[in-house]
């Protein structure tokens, strides 16, 4: 599990509600919960939320926040050792040799790559295939980002509408002065939770939705040029160069540390 994701949410919360506190007392932490204005700012905006995407998308939400929350990024020295020991391999025992490790890899996009090399297929087409693969993955994954961004655009103008829902009321009994101040505060509050949801929640999920993208297409490109390299015969240390060349020099001296695949 990630825990910047979650532990970051979480104590965001607890610094507001903290604030709170110290502002006005435990007893005016209670100003700031309204389950009308929940209602107008959560549940209205999750129903425009279905009503722009495929509700098959929208109910899926469920399962971005579990990748959000717990997904793991793939080793990049484990997945570049791999491959060069593949190439190691195949220089020595020829590709067909190849196939006898494919049950070995956990990738299912590393596995088809390589069992397409092992099938003698043309370099061209194995590109094409996986290359479309990965532009389908980045596609889903494009979809499932944007449904926090629209989520984040829809929570602060639910939350608007629950303020102006708040004030016209107001409005409506301006004749007793006493009920301004109290009926103001409540009709504020909407603004505020949908503030908080967008800045709090959608916003950081969604990018961390993005990072997660950017890591698995990074992983991908490199399966992509390592395996269109052990079809085509290159030096296992030259297969090693190609792959890290994806990396910053960070990481790739600590591949190199970790891996043992040093120059």
């Amino acid at each position: 599990m990630d825990i910047a994701t979650l532990g970051g949410i979480g104590l965001g919360a607890f610094v507001v509600i903290f604030g709170i506190i110290i502002g006005s007392g435990v007893s005016g932490l209670m100003a700031f919960i309204d389950l009308p204005s929940m209602f107008i700012t959560f549940g209205g905006s999750f129903l425009a939320l279905i009503a722009s995407h495929p509700l098959s998308r929208t109910l899926g939400i469920i399962k971005l926040l579990r990748i959000a929350i717990q997904s793991h990024p793939m080793d990049a020295g484990r997945v570049i050792s791999m491959i060069v020991t593949f190439s190691e391999k195949a220089r020595r025992e020829g590709l067909l040799a190849l196939e006898d490790d494919l049950d070995e890899l956990e990738d299912d996009f590393l596995r088809k790559g390589i069992q397409l090399v092992v099938d003698g297929t043309d370099p061209e087409i194995i590109r094409n295939i996986m290359e479309t693969e990965l532009n389908n993955m980045q596609s889903r994954h494009s979809a499932g980002i944007k449904v926090f961004d629209d989520w984040s655009t829809l929570a602060p103008a639910f939350g608007m509408i629950g303020t102006l829902i708040g004030l016209i009321l107001m409005l409506k009994n301006i004749e007793d002065k006493a009920s301004i101040g109290p009926n103001m505060a409540v009709a504020l509050v909407t603004t505020f939770y949908g503030a908080l949801a967008c800045y709090l929640v959608f916003i950081p999920i969604s990018n961390k939705l993005a990072y997660i993208n950017e890591q698995e297409t990074l992983m991908r490109e490199i399966m992509i040029e390592g395996t269109l390299s052990i079809q085509s015969g290159d030096n296992p240390r030259i297969v090693k160069e190609k792959l890290v060349s994806f990396l910053t020099p960070e990481e790739r001296a600590q591949i190199d540390e970790e891996t043992g695949l040093k120059e």
